[in-house]
């Protein structure tokens, strides 16, 4: 019997998942599919039922539904409670369990790029789903988290949620200032960028050498990594962490280890022809 699997956002049509999740399924001779679809906010509860009427195994959540998506499922998973967001649903036996993979992929992906652990200050800009699996996955190496939000309530809010999993924070005002200095890390974890606009505040000051990471992998460098290349910074996007949640998801639907380079490959094919 077929499997299906899907991600649904809004927007969706950047979606690169089906290509690395598709590539996963034909290098292992899977019979398994994964599409996606657009989901609007007001109707996330309809389109929750419909998945699970059609028989689909899963589906990855994607902006703005990590949050929204929860009062829908049936149970969560550690990393899901910790983080407030869902990022990956599966069925079993007839329940829907939320999990998150966005933390522990990005983890794995920062990983290759810099040293996690005591006295390292990393910059979140953004304090919704994203940022809360990050932040949930970074607080136990016992980094210094600097939280910044355009809504200071909900930056103040994932501080507080930091603490509480004994991590280390403070929260800064939304925008420029000494943070930039003394910042070894920087990661943009909002939409902006998407749709290849500015950013609203400019980078200027920061240490040059300073890892600037964006969760968006499409466009290849949105003008935030653009601008922060320019002054100097070694810029990484959201291709890895695309991956690595991805070969997590596949593993908590499917019990066993993902084709991890398969996937690179297809992501990276497609994004060359983006």
């Amino acid at each position: 019997m077929v499997k299906h699997f899907a991600v649904i956002g809004c927007p969706i049509a950047h979606s690169l998942s089906p290509v690395m999740h598709n590539a996963g399924y034909k290098a292992l001779d899977l019979a398994a599919d994964y599409q996606k679809f657009q989901v609007s906010p007001e109707d996330l509860g309809e389109a929750v039922l419909g998945l699970k009427a059609l028989g689909f195994s899963g589906w990855n959540v994607t902006v703005p539904h990590k949050e929204a998506i929860l009062p829908f499922l049936d149970e969560l998973t550690e990393e899901a409670r910790r983080a407030g967001a869902v990022n990956t649903v599966k069925v079993h036996k007839g329940r829907l369990i939320g999990h998150n993979t966005d933390g522990s992929g990005f983890v794995r992906s920062l990983q290759e790029h810099m040293e996690l652990g005591e006295g390292k200050k990393i910059v979140l800009l953004g304090a919704g789903g994203a940022a809360k699996g990050i932040a949930m996955a970074l607080a136990p190496f016992g980094v210094q988290l600097c939280i910044m939000n355009r809504t200071p309530e909900r930056g103040a809010e994932l501080l507080e949620k930091i603490r509480e999993w004994g991590g280390q924070a403070r929260q800064e005002v939304w925008g420029r200032g000494e943070w930039l200095t003394q910042a070894d890390c920087v990661i943009q974890t909002t939409s902006l960028g998407l749709k290849k606009e500015d950013y609203p505040f400019s980078l200027e000051g920061i240490h040059p050498g300073t890892l600037v990471v964006d969760i968006i992998f499409n466009p290849w460098e949105t003008p935030f990594l653009q601008s922060a290349k320019v002054l100097g910074c070694k810029i990484v996007n959201g291709m890895d962490m695309l991956l690595y949640q991805g070969v997590n998801a596949w593993e908590f639907w499917l019990e066993d280890k993902a084709p991890v380079d398969a996937m690179r490959k297809a992501l990276y094919q497609a994004l060359a022809q983006v």
